[in-house]
């Protein structure tokens, strides 16, 4: 076999703070691509309850790509913690039912901001905290500690509170090839014979192999 194997939960022998991801998800609303791990310093199970506010009435979903490396206590706070902020107060009476369901606002009215998606092969450090909603490009390094609160671009890093771009990886030529070749989407033994090229950064050796 080549690489571990993807449907393993514990893909590190006698280690069971790190899990390959999509294999320990309930939630039909989650959803995880091959490889992507976490490692927590507790129990791998705290990933389902970092995942804050999402609640089966929202429809909101929590979307990860393959080879992505998230950290113990990255917190998710998906659409479910939104409140109208127009009114006088910001109390969901709404939710609650028993008559207040017929308030406004109703769930169509709040400010909803639909999926969190994360793309592949994306670092997020300890206790980072994502924001409902955000998209998060391929390749992007998320620092610890940050709070994202606006989409982030392929291959950027990002920092601090609100987040903000620290720098990008590699050139917008770079990226954008980078982008074009997806590795992640390759078959394992095509990434395995590939390996010392994507832990380098000889960007063209790479892009000949692509075509091979």
């Amino acid at each position: 076999m080549l690489g571990p194997d993807k449907n393993a939960i514990y893909p590190l022998k006698n280690y069971n703070r790190l899990c390959f991801l999509k294999n320990i998800i309930t939630n039909p609303n989650i959803l995880i691509g091959d490889y992507t791990y976490y490692d927590d310093f507790e129990d791998i199970h705290n990933f389902e309850k970092n995942v804050k506010y999402h609640f089966d009435f929202i429809g909101d979903k929590l979307i990860i790509g393959k080879f992505c490396m998230i950290a113990s206590g990255a917190t998710f706070i998906m659409g479910g913690a939104n409140h109208r902020m127009d009114g006088i107060t910001t109390y969901p009476f709404t939710i609650f039912g028993h008559g207040w369901e017929t308030i406004t606002p109703t769930l169509n009215d709040l400010s909803l901001k639909g999926d969190t998606i994360i793309g592949n092969d994306v670092w997020i450090g300890t206790n980072a905290t994502i924001m409902p909603g955000v998209h998060i490009g391929d390749g992007a390094i998320i620092a610890t500690n940050a709070t994202v609160t606006k989409h982030v671009e392929p291959y950027a890093i990002v920092g601090g509170n609100p987040a903000r771009e620290i720098r990008k990886r590699f050139s917008t030529q770079q990226i954008k090839e980078l982008l074009e070749i997806q590795w992640w989407n390759w078959d394992i033994e095509k990434i395995t014979a590939n390996l010392h090229h994507l832990v380098n950064n000889n960007i063209d050796k790479l892009k000949t192999n692509s075509s091979v």
